[in-house]
């Protein structure tokens, strides 16, 4: 199924930080309602934040709220002709994964989400909403009957930024040791009064080199074949190393293919999936026409070795004590928000997507050309690969 990034709203309503949100984001999306709206409505319907998730049933009481009709999905899969056209919010679970269903809403039979979760192959329908004031051809949607829209609660993105710089300069008085009790507690109870008001936590207010405003996403590219090539592998990680450091990857198998899936900040991963095509496209056709193959015998050794002699520009160099303290400092600060940007996104893939990533090790192949591995390293070796556009050039030899 198509898919279109949409995180609801939530960035846009000032909110930061990782969480499981796809009941708030779905709802939101649906019925046009903004997502401050939702979050805060439906911490009224479950008396509890929102933050880390809602219970089935009362995101079933919500949308019954909003005059929404449920029908029974029966376990179908979650493809395009098991929904009707028009907006519907739908739920989905795995009965391999117990306590791990996913909200997400369909337009005209395109996914609005912060991932996909159509490329999960063991994902099953166990519901879907429609509302007849939301049937429509259009991917926009309009408000429920039941929502409440009041343009004096939609909060600009300007102005929260302003209530979020003002509950963090309250923290700091709060947390200096040169103010005084009386400045301690007036901070504190200001501070609370503005979280109440805005509906927000202790963790909507850190600030960690703004790592917490971060939007993230994970897609899949498909590859032929239920074993990936060891060169695939190494290109994978190769990318999200050396050009796309803060993405990261997995695969999986789905049918005859192998899926490579990158996660990580939005643009990243969409920039990472598009350079991983094409250097795929690039090495196999190399090794086609010199080896007749890709994946076994010779072809395999040469584009293990193409991948190998790609230019490395983020690996650091032992043996440079030439460098400027001022350049080794900026560099360390920017591996340091890498570091954070990765955990962060590590964190959002278990948290969103229910996947956690398992280190693996596999052994090496037994027909390995010396030969044709060099002469793939020196090709390598000749790729610009930080080359926006133009068609790639190989020059054999």
């Amino acid at each position: 199924m198509e898919f279109i990034w949409n995180d609801g709203g939530r960035a846009a309503s000032g909110f930061v930080g990782l969480t499981g949100d796809c009941v708030t984001r779905s709802i939101a999306i649906a019925t046009g309602t903004s997502y401050r709206d939702v979050y805060r409505e439906l911490g009224e319907v479950s008396n509890k934040t929102p933050r880390n998730g809602v219970c089935t049933h009362h995101s079933e009481a919500y949308l019954k709220q909003l005059r929404w009709q449920y029908t029974p999905g029966r376990g179908q899969r979650f493809l395009a002709d098991s929904l009707p056209k028009g907006v519907v919010v739908v739920h989905l679970e795995m009965p391999t994964r117990r306590r791990h269903g996913h909200f997400c809403t369909v337009i005209d039979h395109v996914i609005h989400d912060t991932w996909n979760p159509s490329e999960e192959p063991d994902y099953q329908i166990v519901g879907y909403w429609t509302c007849a004031a939301a049937a429509s051809e259009t991917p926009l949607p309009c408000p429920a009957p039941g929502s409440s829209q009041n343009a004096e609660q939609v909060t600009t993105q300007k102005e929260f930024d302003k209530i979020l710089h003002r509950l963090r300069a309250l923290d700091s008085t709060a947390n200096n040791h040169a103010s005084t009790e009386g400045e301690k507690r007036n901070a504190l109870r200001m501070m609370q009064n503005l979280m109440l008001r805005h509906n927000l936590s202790r963790e909507d207010i850190r600030d960690d080199d703004n790592v917490e405003s971060v939007c993230f996403t994970r897609r899949a590219c498909p590859v032929n074949g239920r074993r990936a090539c060891a060169w695939e592998k190494w290109l994978a990680a190769y990318l999200v190393t050396e050009i796309f450091p803060m993405t990261g990857w997995y695969y999986g198998v789905k049918g005859n293919r192998t899926l490579f899936w990158f996660y990580g900040p939005v643009e990243d991963v969409q920039n990472c999936i598009t350079l991983f095509r094409e250097l795929l496209l690039t090495i196999a056709t190399a090794a086609q026409l010199q080896y007749g193959g890709h994946s076994r015998g010779s072809g395999a050794s040469y584009a293990e070795g193409y991948v190998r002699g790609l230019p490395r520009h983020n690996s650091p160099d032992e043996d440079d004590d030439t460098q400027p303290s001022e350049v080794v400092s900026e560099t360390a600060l920017v591996h340091a928000r890498t570091m954070a940007v990765q955990d962060a996104a590590r964190k959002w893939l278990r948290l969103e997507c229910g996947v956690s990533i398992v280190t693996t090790y596999g052994s090496g192949r037994n027909q390995h050309d010396p030969d044709a591995a060099d002469r793939g390293k020196r090709h390598g070796a000749k790729h610009d690969v930080t080359a926006e556009n133009g068609r790639k050039r190989l020059g054999f030899s």
